[in-house]
This record gives C-alpha cells, structure tokens and sequence, in this order.
C-alpha cells in the first residue's frame, strides 16, 4: 500500500512525500514477519480431554509436559509482588529477569533494592531488559542495581543496522530464583500494577508461580537471549541445577520466538480452540485476530462451544489495538460469539480456558505482534482444579465488563469506523 501511494507521489511531482513514503513501505516490509498461520488440519475430531490432544500439541509444538510441579495463580499486584520479592530474598545462587516492561517508580525501586541487596550477598544476579520496553526505567534504579553488582543488558537496542529486526522485542515476564522457581504471565514491573484492580490507576493482571521442574523452560529462554544479547553462555549448577519433583501438577512451558520461523504459542492457542467442545474462555487485552483465528472461534460456536471473549475496554492503552479489536467484532457477534469489554481498569492478563479442564496462563497477546514478533512464554496445564481455579476468575472478572451489543455495535460512529480500518491497515506490524 505504502509503496502504490509512494509512487503516485513521484507521479505527481510531490518528491518529498515519495521518498518519506517509500522509506515507510521498506520499514514496513522488514517489519512484517515471514511467519504465518496455520491454515489447514485444524478441523480436528478429538476434544482436548483426550490423548490424541495431549499428543498433538506436545508433537506440533515440541515442548513436552514435566511433571512434579507446584504451581500458584496469583492475581494483581497485591498477590504477585509480594510473592516475587519475597522469592527474591530468598535466592540463595542466582537470579534472572527477562522483562519487556522494568519501569521507574516506586515497585521498581523496591525491585531494584531487593535484587541489589542478594546481589552483595554473592547471588549472581543477570537482568535482560527490552531496550524499547525499558526504555524509561530511568537512571537511579539502573545506579541502585549496577552500584548492588547486578548484571543489566539490553535486548535488542535500535540502531540503522538493525532496522531488519528492530520489531522483535522480548515480550516475556520471568523472573526466576536459582533455576527453581520461576514466575511469568502478563506483569511488568511498573506501579500501574500494584493494587487489586480497584480503579483506572490500578491494571488487573494476574502471574502465575511455578515451583520444580517446569520452571527451567523459562530459564532457557532467558539464557538462549541472554546469548544473543552479550555472548556469554549461562551454565552450572546455579542457573541449571538437577530439580527434582516437588509437586504433583505437570505442566508444559512454551517458549516462542520469531527466530524459530513458527510461533508455538500461536499452534497452541488455535489446536486448543479447534478442539474445544463445551467451553471456551479467551481473557486477552489485544484482541486482534487473523482470518484463520476468526474462522475456527467462529466454527467453534457453531459446534455448539460456549465461547466468551474478554478484552480491554475503554481503559485500553493501546487506541490503535482498540480500534482494530472493534473493526473485528461484527462477525463474531453476528455467529453468536459473547464478548466483553473489561471497563474498571485496564484488564491485560493472558488467559484462556478450555472445556473445563485445559488452560494457559502467559505473556502472548492474540494479535500478530505477539504470535509473530515477540518473544514469548505461556504455561500450559491439563489439569481440572487450576482450569477451574482460572475459569471462576474469568467469570468473577465478567462483574467488571460490559457486554458488547451487535446493535450498538452496528451504529458505532463513522470516526469509529474510520479509526478502525485504518489501524487494521497495521495489524500486521502492531
């Protein structure tokens, strides 16, 4: 597109406007991943409480399910940030952070003195922080933490020559104590977190702990970047240590990235939708589907799956990614599928349940950026009491929402309408 308008500019003689045009359309072509969707086997017989589910999404994603586990769901800042810090004063050989979001303030003080404190204690401490999503976090905690020996780098600073890369960011929220206890899920480290969701200041997020096992995946991904990003390889006993099984939860931990040329979260999420068949609850902030999402949560309606999608409302603080979600509600409500729009605060869990029993907690958006750009984690669980566990907290949170009529819908206002298929026109760069 950028290119036809760019060219009708040169064509009319307004040369400034041909060259800032064409050097949009070649962002924009190096911005747009080569990684695309599946579209055909998604038409699947079995349900997700079945074997050839489990043996499906450990085959088409390679990640397979370690056993052993503790796990814990911990919802807002009042329940995660204790928990997180605590777990941090407990370190007793390393810790490691990959975050998008380390901003300043008053948690990222707080953050910055615990971390520093174990570091003096002879904790080896190692932070990668996303030079886009970081980029205010400010110059008194990056001094708190390298004056307290802590190890802090920079995933994929924006420089010219890195104009062929510069969208993928890492996405991920681990934070990780001494190879055996890990935390992740959609939280950064930033005030507008803390609190219970109470009003517009404060974001409803949820974590999720996981204890044993399933906690080196999220380690590995935080090594493999930390490679990329300084060269040095993480090895030993105080980064990957023997775990033994503490627990009896398993547990499969998706790491997902663009360097892999498929997104396995995204595999994930569109299996589990095809074979879902009594229930489906998606809690997702950015909810901007492809074609291919919009035909299976649609022929899963028709098959007769409760399907219940909640996404950031008027608190949303990203317009484009509002505008686009509102574009793409007509054919969803037209099949009959119910969405609400979480409208105390920003709602910006990750979440989705499926018949009761399958479920997932992480850091992945249902939109391109995330599935095709990012890096990411979700935890992924067969397990009946934590699907239940989520499934109640998706519908206590329905108390927050409003439900999205397709008759108001219908008469949205043509500012609306415009804004809406103008930011699609994005939807494969945001």
């Amino acid at each position: 597109m950028w290119s036809f308008i760019s060219i009708w500019a040169a064509a009319s003689g307004e040369w400034g406007w041909a060259i800032a045009l064409a050097a949009i359309a070649l962002i924009s072509y190096l911005a747009t991943p080569s990684e695309e969707p599946p579209r055909y086997g998604l038409d699947h017989e079995f349900s997700v409480d079945s074997r050839e589910f489990l043996s499906s999404v450990v085959a088409s994603t390679g990640v397979p399910f370690l056993d052993g586990n503790r796990v814990q769901l911990l919802n807002n800042g009042d329940e995660f940030y204790p928990a997180m810090l605590q777990a941090i004063n407990t370190a007793q050989s390393s810790i490691t952070i990959e975050a998008f979001i380390y901003w300043h303030g008053q948690i990222g003080e707080r953050f910055a003195r615990a971390l520093s404190e174990r570091a003096r204690a002879g904790v080896t401490v190692k932070i990668l922080l996303d030079a886009v999503g970081s980029s205010t976090i400010g110059k008194e905690i990056l001094r708190i933490l390298k004056e307290g020996g802590c190890q802090v780098e920079w995933y994929n600073p924006i420089f010219w020559f890195t104009v062929g890369r510069f969208n993928n960011r890492t996405h991920r929220k681990s934070l990780i104590i001494d190879g055996r206890l890990a935390f992740t899920g959609g939280a950064g480290i930033a005030d507008h977190w803390l609190g219970n969701a109470q009003d517009s200041r404060h974001w409803r997020d949820m974590q999720i702990s996981i204890d044993g096992p399933a906690a080196m995946p999220l380690q590995t991904g935080f090594s493999r970047n930390w490679l990329e990003t300084t060269g040095e390889l993480i090895s030993g006993e105080a980064f990957h240590p023997e775990l033994d099984k503490v627990g009896e939860i398993s547990l499969q931990t998706i790491l997902s990235s663009p360097e892999t040329g498929s997104s396995t979260v995204r595999i994930m999420y569109y299996l589990s939708i095809a074979c879902a068949r009594k229930s489906l609850y998606i809690a997702n902030p950015y909810f901007i589907p492809d074609a291919v999402a919009t035909d299976i949560l649609i022929e899963a309606k028709q098959r007769g799956v409760d399907v219940k999608i909640m996404v950031a409302g008027i608190h949303n603080d990203m317009r484009s990614a509002r505008y686009s979600s509102i574009e793409l509600y007509g054919r969803f409500l037209e099949a009959g599928i119910e969405i609400y729009e979480y409208n105390r605060t920003m709602l910006h869990q990750k979440t989705m349940v499926v018949d009761g029993i399958w479920s997932t907690v992480g850091t992945t958006n249902f939109d391109n950026r995330s599935f095709a750009l990012n890096e990411e984690s979700n935890v992924c669980m067969y397990d009946r009491d934590l699907a239940t566990q989520l499934q109640q907290i998706f519908l206590a949170d329905l108390a927050a929402c409003d439900r999205v009529d397709l008759k108001t819908w219908r008469k949205r206002g043509l500012l609306t309408k415009a804004l809406g298929r103008l930011a699609l026109l994005l939807k494969e760069q945001i």
